[in-house]
């Protein structure tokens, strides 16, 4: 295993242990300056998934893109900090109806998230080998999900995603219900990334059953 290789891995652990960290600094606010229609979508996209979700302290509300491939409900930037996220919501009829319409075949519904996930890290960097690590039981067991996949992914040069460099992909799937995606966009792969990723760590789980 290459010097790279075990730093990226490295990486992926940290972040894992980061999303098992409790955070206290938690708030339900949004931004005024965007409208509030897109929060009142997001939410509606979330109940038919029965999730929740809670602004993270810090954090201010930005316009989420739609495009071809770049189809997300809802993101949020850190002001001054060069880290934000975008946030994707789907059911899983619409997940299926997704990958059917691109001729993506999937071996059991229960796996739906990880070809949704590769989906749209396709789209996000012309690289082939990424790194991935699916997330443990007990952190599963943090957001009510069945499963659940970690990438970190160094992404192409683009304006949509801001010249970003790196994008960390979280990908959660409730069995029956549906999907949630957040990828975090950073040019940085510090303590300040690690700080940045607790800030929103939390904000965002299926509901208890």
């Amino acid at each position: 295993m290459n010097t790279i290789t075990i730093r990226i891995n490295c990486l992926l652990v940290i972040l894992l242990l980061m999303l098992a960290a409790p955070v206290t600094a938690q708030t339900n606010r949004s931004s005024a300056g965007t409208a509030a229609s897109q929060l009142k979508n997001f939410t509606a996209s979330l109940t038919q998934i029965d999730a929740s979700f809670s602004f993270p302290d810090g954090f201010k509300e930005i316009k989420a893109p739609n495009t071809d491939s770049y189809q997300f409900d809802y993101a949020m930037v850190l002001p001054d900090a060069g880290f934000e996220i975008w946030f994707r919501v789907n059911t899983q009829k619409e997940n299926e109806k997704l990958l059917a319409d691109k001729n993506i075949k999937v071996s059991s519904s229960d796996s739906l998230f990880l070809s949704i996930a590769r989906d749209q890290i396709e789209s996000l960097t012309s690289e082939k080998a990424f790194s991935k690590r699916k997330l443990p039981h007990y952190i599963l067991d943090r957001y009510n999900a069945d499963a659940g996949c970690v990438y970190l992914v160094s992404i192409d040069d683009s304006p949509v995603t801001k010249h970003y460099k790196y994008a960390f992909v979280t990908v959660l799937q409730k069995n029956g219900s549906g999907t949630i995606m957040a990828i975090a966009f950073t040019n940085e792969k510090g303590p300040d990334f690690f700080k940045n990723m607790k800030l929103a760590s939390t904000c965002l789980k299926f509901k208890e059953q």
